[in-house]
């Protein structure tokens, strides 16, 4: 196996790649997006509301707990899901940062 090169950039750089990353398939932004619309649910619900199987809306579910998107709590035999606004926050930070250096520059490329 390769040596991986994450370990040249820092955390920061790294979170957000990781988040990126999670956000990079249809299927988890339309999780995201129900989550939002419905504050909480179970795997169940959200089954039943994508045209995909069980088993792969756990998996995309695990991708965006992993990444610091969403959180799970155990709820009997289920498993409840909501928005963690940290991974949120820290996405909208580096878009404010992007935003505020576009606006103070003018770039002449291409």
């Amino acid at each position: 196996m390769g040596a991986t090169k994450s370990d040249q950039f820092t955390k920061e750089q790294n979170e957000l790649a990781s988040l990126a990353k999670a956000l990079g398939h249809p299927a988890r932004i339309a999780i995201i997006e129900y989550l939002l619309k419905v504050d909480s649910c179970i795997c169940g619900d959200i089954v039943g509301v994508l045209p995909l199987a069980q088993p792969t809306v756990s998996q995309h579910l695990k991708e965006l707990k992993n990444a610091g998107l969403i959180k799970g709590n155990i709820e009997g035999t289920a498993i409840c899901y909501c928005i963690d606004e940290k991974g949120f926050k820290k996405i909208k930070s580096f878009f404010d940062h992007i935003t505020v250096s576009l606006s103070k520059k003018k770039f002449d490329c291409c």
